[in-house]
């Protein structure tokens, strides 16, 4: 048996500091036994050649190696800087004293190794316990830009750091889907979770540093494009057209979808995935609007159709950028306030977070699209039949949207109401597992590390939907309801991995679509299942 990994042997050369074999994954049940014979397929080595790929089995960024040591030191004082910045109160003045506090004050009990599922789930390897990486930045904090650190760094704990390090570092951050369960459960209120955020933009900020589906293809082309996806504003018309035109042969709802209305109560604001992956999301919003009589509207401004702000995980800089531009338009617009649609990162993005930087005549009142969902549905002035939704349903509850915000009850009194058959997965709430799709995972797929990710940090959540319906026979359609994109995508590729379709008819979507199937006045149900009822 070999010895646990310690935090120094990040510094150590070699092929690779960790790797996971099949018989460690945490065991799956009845169907997919087949799956537990399976790991993360090795990358070929003309593939990686150039790049830094000796941390675990996969790869998430793809650093390439230095062409020298003098670049290797280059990249290294880069390092410190950006270091030595993340303690500064002017250059990180949002998050400086949590940040501190977390450094400071860690007791190793291992508390929020429990907690997390990424650590847990494969077979409890070190590297991915929470304090593991910020046991790393805490020991080259303390040796190379505190005071008198190298003296006393054989006493806090010595670290070299060298290129491996800072590498390796660079993936380690992300290995952690940023959920914060680990931060619910300290017992004194240290937030691993934080320090690899902050990990994440010393790395983007300072040295450039960052996946290209969150940077390059995320927040640049965001600003540059109007969308995260790509999408210019002509074709997110284009696209908004499309939907109502399909929800009406859909359901039998004629719908009309509002475009830049000033003054009006509601600026909704979506995933712009949404109206490429799932439509009938961003069309049934629509539905429940209008048969509610709800004045609203989207903006058809670039940045202004797409709520996506993907800085939130891994650049301040960027972050701010998305989120001023949205209180812009909306400021601009008129609205009373902004409603963020089914996007769990977009709500921590554009309120618990640009809290920070939102002031004066940016301050736009932002609410959750549980809260008006709930209000709607409970307000008496739409019909329902909740019959309609006779099928087994459970809930999987956003990190950012559930323990980040505290948003827990609406959706679930919607769902009382509305689903007969609602099975809660254990544990729930604050205290649920992610889809380990969180931080950018469910859009992060270079390399193998949409293998990782299926295999090993969704994994949890997959055990966690098996079990909700523990006892349901395999031909009965179940729904997992998931009101966030983002976990809808990482779901998505959950259930297509493991063919849980074909062996558990396991089904996804978000909450607006089981509100609309649950109308009295719809012709024809949106949810399917692959089949074409109608209500007539």
């Amino acid at each position: 048996m070999k010895a646990a990994r310690k935090p120094s042997d990040i510094a150590m050369p070699s092929d690779q500091l960790c790797h996971i074999a099949a018989e460690e994954l945490a065991p799956l049940p009845p169907p997919y036994e087949d799956f537990n014979q399976v790991t993360i397929a090795a990358l070929k080595p003309e593939k990686i050649k150039s790049i830094e790929s000796s941390l675990d089995d996969t790869v998430a960024i793809g650093i390439p190696k230095p062409a020298s040591k003098e670049e290797e030191e280059a990249l290294v004082r880069q390092f410190l800087s950006g270091l030595k910045k993340l303690f500064e109160k002017e250059n990180n003045w949002t998050f400086l004293q949590p940040l501190i506090l977390s450094m400071e004050h860690c007791a190793k009990c291992h508390t929020c190794s429990e907690a997390c599922p990424v650590y847990e789930m494969s077979g409890r390897k070190e590297i991915y316990r929470p304090i593991f990486r910020s046991e790393v930045l805490r020991r080259i904090y303390r040796k190379y830009i505190k005071p008198g650190g190298r003296i006393t760094s054989r006493l806090t704990g010595n670290i070299d750091l060298n290129w491996t390090t800072i590498a390796r570092l660079a993936e380690l951050s992300y290995r952690c889907t940023l959920c914060r369960r680990c931060a619910s459960v300290c017992p004194i209120g240290v937030d691993n979770g934080l320090i690899n955020h902050e990990i994440r933009k010393l790395f983007s900020q300072e040295m450039g540093i960052a996946p290209k589906e969150l940077h390059s293809k995320g927040t640049v082309q965001h600003l540059r494009v109007g969308s995260s996806t790509g999408m210019n504003p002509l074709a997110a018309k284009d696209s908004v057209e499309f939907i109502q035109e399909e929800m009406e042969e859909i359901t039998g709802y004629k719908v009309d979808i509002p475009w830049d209305v000033e003054g009006a109560d509601i600026l909704l604001l979506h995933n712009a995935g949404e109206m490429l992956a799932w439509p009938e999301n961003v069309g049934a919003f629509a539905i429940i609007f209008q048969a509610a009589g709800i004045s609203w509207t989207m903006a058809s401004e670039a940045v202004g159709y797409d709520a996506v702000n993907y800085g939130l995980w891994y650049d301040d800089v960027q972050f701010s950028r998305v989120a001023v531009k949205h209180a812009d338009i909306a400021r601009r617009l008129k609205v009373k306030k902004i409603v963020m649609g089914e996007c769990g990162h977009a709500h921590k993005a554009l309120t618990v977070i640009a809290d920070r930087l939102l002031t004066g005549d940016l301050n736009i009142p932002r609410e959750s699209a549980m809260v008006t969902l709930e209000n709607i549905v409970m307000s008496g002035k739409i019909n329902f039949d909740p019959v309609r939704n006779n099928f087994p349903v459970t809930l999987h509850d956003p990190c950012n949207m559930v323990r980040a915000m505290g948003i827990v009850e609406p959706q679930r009194r919607i769902l009382r109401k509305i689903a007969p058959r609602l099975r809660e997965m254990t544990p729930h709430g604050v205290e649920n597992y992610c889809c380990g799709g969180g931080s950018g995972f469910a859009i992060m797929s270079g390399y193998n590390f949409a293998q990782w990710r299926n295999l090993v940090s969704s994994r949890k959540k997959f055990l966690q939907i098996l079990q909700a319906f523990h006892g349901e026979p395999p031909e009965v359609q179940k729904y997992v309801c998931a009101p966030c994109s983002n976990c809808k995508g990482s779901i998505r590729d959950i259930i297509n991995y493991y063919h849980a379709k074909e062996r558990s008819n396991l089904n996804y979507g978000g909450l607006v679509e089981l509100i609309v199937n649950a109308m009295s006045d719809m012709k024809k149900p949106i949810i399917r299942f692959g089949e074409e009822p109608s209500w007539e």
